[in-house]
Formats: structure tokens, sequence, C-alpha cells
């Protein structure tokens, strides 16, 4: 089969590979469409500890069932199914507190950019749904980031009449989440990005305020928005360690950061150690998600709570999905899909 493979940073290879045999509890997918992510970015531009090379590549994806494992209930030959990218062991420390998404034995699994892909057994078990009716093969694709995104949507605990700025916000990720900010009945929901496009498509989704940092100052901003307090929740979605600083200096006192966007490993930011204890700001990381989440973001997708068509700028073939990552690189795309 044809298929993608990340060779190291900056270096992919669209090549013939073997096509993959699945065992017991396995499912064997014929790649309808799959999505470029953020992850993809990251991991073709500098690395990503999780991505060890060479190795398939790409882990959004939704497609038919081919061959099913033996053992497997539920799924059947021909059937339309999507996926996530990874399954918690359920019985590590962090399981056993219901921290799935910090799950020390971990499955995941990559290969999306490829004909054909195969869906370990904890994967099919946990985290394998059939594509509800009404949606297409890119628009379920786009379950996986979000699962992540309700993960973080929870932990900025977003109260009717809140007001929620994103930064960083003019990605895919930011872009779902404002439109779950929405839906949790935010007053205000700010998107904050260094492009107008992005800043445009924000407001059709709903934002009732964009700031762009080139033009104007994002604090100063946020304050005049908010009678001079800063925003009750802020989520950034960057992942870069300058935006990490500004979302702190966002935040009214007892507001809520939740840091979504992940930095280069090893990265610092300094902190205002002043505003974090007599403005009791709660900070939170948010990472991945986890079977509960991934089962509420089928949901919210085949109910049209997020809307994922307008975070989809284009479909290229599987021989071009390094264009498509500088597409996206270039602020020419939010993500684009790959169709084999």
């Amino acid at each position: 089969m044809k298929a993608v493979v990340y060779l190291e940073p900056g270096q992919l290879s669209y090549q013939e590979v073997d096509r993959p045999t699945i065992g017991p509890g396995e499912l064997l997918v014929r790649t309808r469409a799959s999505l470029t992510c953020g992850t993809d970015v990251k991991t073709f531009q500098r690395g990503h500890h999780l991505v060890e090379p060479p190795t398939l590549f790409g882990h959004e994806f939704a497609g038919d069932v081919c061959q099913v494992g033996d053992g497997v209930s539920g799924f059947d030959e021909g059937m339309r199914v999507v996926a996530a990218n990874s399954a918690p062991c359920n019985s590590c420390f962090f399981c056993a507190r219901s921290k799935h998404n910090l799950c020390e034995n971990i499955v995941f699994n990559w290969g999306a950019f490829a004909e054909y892909i195969k869906v370990p057994a904890p994967i099919v078990a946990q985290n394998a749904y059939e594509i509800p009716e009404g949606l297409t093969y890119e628009e379920a694709a786009l379950l996986e980031p979000l699962a992540c995104v309700v993960l973080g949507n929870e932990a900025a605990n977003i109260s009717s009449g809140d007001t929620v700025v994103i930064a960083g916000g003019g990605g895919p990720i930011g872009l779902m989440h404002l439109q779950l900010a929405m839906h949790r009945g935010a007053e205000q929901v700010v998107v904050i990005d260094l492009k107008d496009s992005r800043l445009e498509l924000a407001r059709e989704l709903g934002a009732t305020a964009v700031i762009n940092p080139a033009i104007e100052n994002p604090v100063a901003g946020v304050k005049d928005l908010t009678e001079g307090w800063g925003a009750d929740v802020v989520i950034e979605t960057a992942g870069v360690p300058e935006v990490w600083q500004m979302a702190l200096e966002l935040a009214r006192k007892g507001g809520t950061v939740v840091m979504f966007g992940g930095c280069l490993s090893g990265t610092q930011i300094p902190l205002d150690t002043s505003a974090v204890h007599y403005g009791e700001l709660t900070i939170k990381g948010a990472f991945h998600h986890t079977p509960r989440t991934v089962g509420k973001a089928l949901e919210f997708l085949s109910q049209g709570v997020v809307k994922p068509g307008p975070l989809i700028s284009g479909r290229l073939p599987l021989r071009d999905v390094e264009k498509a990552l500088h597409m996206v690189m270039a602020g020419q795309a939010i993500k684009m899909a790959i169709i084999p």
C-alpha cells in the first residue's frame, strides 16, 4: 500500500509499504479521509517525544472496515468507522484515579496518512465507533482532536455569563474551543490570533470579539471588554511560551487559565508569583483525551454542536501530505483533508 513515513524532522517519504496484518481484537480500515493536525506540524518541524521515527505518520482518520479480527463484536466489513489514536490500560496508577489521559501504558496508533490503517485491540474496544448518519468521513475524522478539546473545555469549567479568551485561537483547536465555550453559555468569547483571515472565521463561528496582537495590545483589549477586570477563563491554544505568559496576564483575579497548547519539551516561562498568589489564579494543564471525552466528541459532532466543515480548508491526495503541512504552517489552511 502507499503510505507517508516520517523519517526525521523536516523529512517525510511517500512510499510503498506492507499492508498491515491484524490479530485478535483488531480492525483493518481502508482510509477514506485523514486530517492534518497541529501535532503533525510540530512533529514535522521539530520532532515529538511521542513519535519515534521512522514511523507511519498521521493520526486523524475515518474509513471503511475491510477486515475484522477474531473476537471483535459490533463491527462488520464495509462499516463506516472512526477511531481515536490511543487507548488507556485501565489498570495503572493514573487510570485508577480516572486520569486515563495520563495512562502509563497508553497505546498510541500512527498511520492515518496511508491507504490502510490497523486499529489495535485496546482502541477497538474503547475508542472506535461507527460513523453516525449525516457525517462525512472528513467530518468524522475530527473526532480525536475534538475529544482533546472536550477535556480542555471541562478543565476550564466555563459558567454561563463568563468572558472566555482563547489565546492563539485561530487554529482548529482554538476554533473548536470557541464553539464549545459558546455551547457552555459564555457571554463573551474573545479570540486572539495574528492572522486576520482566521479572526474572520472566528467571528463567523460566534466569537464576540477578536484581537490581532500586531494591531492591538491583547491585555489592554481584554480589559476594555471586561470593565478593566480581565477574563474569567483563558485558554491557551498556541503552544508558544510567549502566549503562555500572556495568558496569565489576560485573566482576572480568581480566574482560570488552561494551558492547552504544548510547548517544546523543557520550555520554561517567567511566572509572576504575586499575580498567582494574591490574585488566586487557577492554572491547569490539559493533555490528550479519555474514552469518555471521545464518546462526548462524537455526540457533539453528530448533534452539530461543533461544525467541522469550516475547519477543513481543502483536500489533497496522499502524496501531497508535506504540501498540506506547509499550507497549514503558512496560514493558508486551518486543516487539510488527505484523500488516499
